[in-house]
This record gives C-alpha cells, sequence and structure tokens, in this order.
C-alpha cells in the first residue's frame, strides 16, 4: 500500500488537495499533529474535499505515535535531500510505503531527517524556487510510485462516458 504522510500541515488547501489525491489513488494518508486546521466537515468543504466519506486516514498525535503505529519503506522529501525521487525502486507493491512530507513553512525536521539520510530525497528544480507546492508535491511522487507498479488496478478509461467516447459523434 501507498501512505502518504503530512507532518503537523499548514494549510488547509493543499491538504484537501493531498485528500483528494490520496481518494483518486488508493492511498492512506496520515496527519501528524498539530494541524494548522480544523478536520471538521465545513472547513474539509471549503477546502475542496467532497470525497472525505471515500477518504482513509488517520490523524496523530505527534511523530512517536506515528513511528509506534507504523512499519514499512519511510521516505522523506526535503529540499535539502540529495537523490530525486524517481532514483528508489517502488516496483514491489507488497510492500508498505510511506512518503512523508513536512510543514509547509519548515519541512521535517532535521533531527527527523538525520535518521534515515538514505531515503532523503528531492524533486529536482531550478534554483529559482525553493520549493513546489507540497500538493504539487505529493501527487509527482504517489505517481511515479504509481507508475512503478503499473498504476495497480486504478482505471485507465473513464468510467462515465465509456470507454468510445472520443470516437463517438456529437449529439445535438
Amino acid at each position: 500500500m501507498i501512505h502518504i504522510v503530512l507532518f503537523e500541515p499548514e494549510i488547509p488547501g493543499n491538504t484537501g488537495n493531498i485528500m483528494r489525491t490520496c481518494v483518486a489513488t488508493d492511498t492512506k494518508l496520515h496527519l501528524i499533529r498539530p494541524l494548522g486546521f480544523s478536520l471538521d466537515e465545513a472547513h474539509l468543504k471549503r477546502s475542496g474535499v467532497n470525497y472525505i466519506d471515500k477518504l482513509d486516514y488517520v490523524v496523530y498525535d505527534n511523530w512517536e505515535d506515528f513511528k509506534s503505529r507504523n512499519q514499512g519503506d519511510f521516505y522523506y522529501f526535503t529540499r535539502y535531500g540529495h537523490k530525486p525521487h524517481t532514483s528508489f525502486d517502488y516496483s514491489d507493491s507488497s510492500r508498505e510505503i510511506y512518503l512523508i512530507f513536512g510543514k509547509e513553512s519548515t519541512g521535517i525536521p532535521k533531527e527527523i531527517l538525520q535518521q534515515d539520510l538514505d531515503h532523503c530525497m528531492r524533486i529536482p528544480m531550478t534554483k529559482n524556487v525553493r520549493a513546489l507546492n507540497l500538493s504539487n508535491c505529493a501527487a509527482i511522487c504517489v505517481y511515479e510510485v504509481l507508475r512503478q507498479q503499473n498504476y495497480r488496478d486504478l482505471l485507465r478509461e473513464e468510467p462515465h462516458k465509456g470507454a468510445d467516447y472520443l470516437e463517438r459523434p456529437e449529439v445535438f
């Protein structure tokens, strides 16, 4: 299974976008407190989360609580990482893969990163920006894992209008 872990996320819109990505990709979301927003229904709807009933997520009190309850391959995304996100083999879909992202303002604490430097990575980009938007990073990385796993059981055709939608003539 693929997991996205948000360490102390601050911006509800980013988390809302990531929630939608998780539902679309059958990815489990882990939120580590403190959160910079409320998880009540009204706040989530304002953040664009229309699929909350389909989201598999857990909230933890802190990093230690998260670590004590989860095991698998942990990958840390940081602008200080030296390896690109594509440099790891995620192809074994039987493994528990945790993609860990830090809070928008300061990232993942250095003390956590120093415990596993071999799994610290960054998404390559120019020197003109410090970092990409958190929800974009999460989507890029989840889809790299899925690409290596041949997209598992995800739909490859739009389910509502049919596989032949583009080939059918328009009816007015």
